[in-house]
């Protein structure tokens, strides 16, 4: 007698790309804690601090002129979905970090987001070309609810530490949980290891 477990969907596609216990999703799933806030493009800015204090800040026009990268990148939800190729447009972290004043032993970030949502990233993370303040998805502005105006994409870590609308990432002395991380997700959250929930 064959035995079928609970939610079997039938043979997944199996690519090399595509982490442990993840799937393949053709689409782009809106996953949200809360409300989607809307941004006021006139007013908008996001900054980098320390602190709380500020050290750099740029305006929607300033950091839209800044000299952008088109990224091709596989993504991975740790609700078990991964989306290959996805097509975004943004400024690399190393353009905007490389213009900070940043002690040695600020090695760690909280990324603060529209909404209230926070999440934690070391620094070695957000450098290396392994990141962008994204503001373009699939050739378009970046719509509200998959982040827009702007949003972290860190393809490389769990899809929810690549922050909805932020605004401003704090320089940190030690690691201290975010949002989600509170709540039971991994503080890193890498999906090759499956590092989704702690423990893990």
């Amino acid at each position: 007698m064959a035995i079928i477990s609970r939610g079997f969907r039938g043979k997944r596609e199996v690519d090399p790309r595509i982490p442990p216990g993840q799937y393949l999703e053709r689409g782009f799933p809106v996953l949200s804690a809360g409300p989607t806030p809307r941004a006021d493009l006139s007013t908008w800015t996001f900054s980098i601090t320390a602190g709380g204090a500020p050290r750099a800040s740029w305006t929607w026009s300033e950091l839209t002129h800044l000299p952008h990268d088109d990224i091709v990148k596989d993504i991975h939800c740790v609700t078990k979905w991964s989306k290959l190729d996805s097509v975004w447009r943004g400024i690399s972290l190393d353009t905007l970090l490389d213009g900070v004043e940043i002690a040695p032993e600020e090695q760690y970030v909280m990324a603060h987001c529209d909404g209230g949502y926070t999440t934690n990233v070391p620094l070695a993370d957000l450098r290396g070309g392994k990141a962008w303040i994204a503001y373009q998805y699939d050739g378009a502005p970046l719509p509200p609810e998959h982040g827009g105006p702007a949003r972290l994409l860190i393809p490389h870590l769990y899809f929810w530490k690549s922050a909805k609308w932020v605004r401003r990432l704090d320089l940190m002395t030690e690691d201290t949980w975010g949002f989600w991380e509170r709540l039971g997700y991994h503080s890193y959250g890498d999906p090759w290891k499956e590092q989704r929930y702690w423990g893990d």
